[in-house]
């Protein structure tokens, strides 16, 4: 499997809540209603919740600031990857996608990147 991992920033005129909600109940249909066409077997949101704990793990860790979630996306290997990014279905869906994403996250400060997972614990 190859994922996606992409750490989100909310623009700033948007409220926590705004954005979680915009995300899951707008943005996430979306990308629901492309996944064929982009060729992902999975979408995952993580969404940050708020804590009394988070300001001290990250200052034990002299961490910068959260993300407000995390979007996660699944594709079979590397070469169903290339596969589907080289369709034309697949480049018109990331346009729509990106389209949207500019919206309500902050691109410039929320990395994006390929990788693999390697599970270490698992229940």
């Amino acid at each position: 499997m190859i994922k996606l991992t992409f750490c989100l920033h909310r623009l700033p005129h948007l409220s926590p809540a705004q954005f979680h909600d915009y995300w899951l109940n707008s943005h996430g249909p979306l990308v629901r209603s492309h996944a064929a066409a982009l060729g992902i077997c999975r979408y995952v949101q993580t969404h940050a919740i708020e804590s009394p704990f988070n300001a001290g793990l990250r200052q034990s860790r002299q961490a910068p600031e959260p993300f407000d979630g995390i979007a996660e996306l699944w594709w079979q290997d590397a070469a169903a990857f290339e596969r589907a990014m080289s369709a034309p279905a697949a480049r018109a869906a990331g346009k729509i996608l990106l389209a949207d994403e500019q919206t309500f996250i902050d691109l410039p400060r929320s990395p994006i990147w390929l990788n693999h997972e390697h599970t270490i614990v698992s229940a």
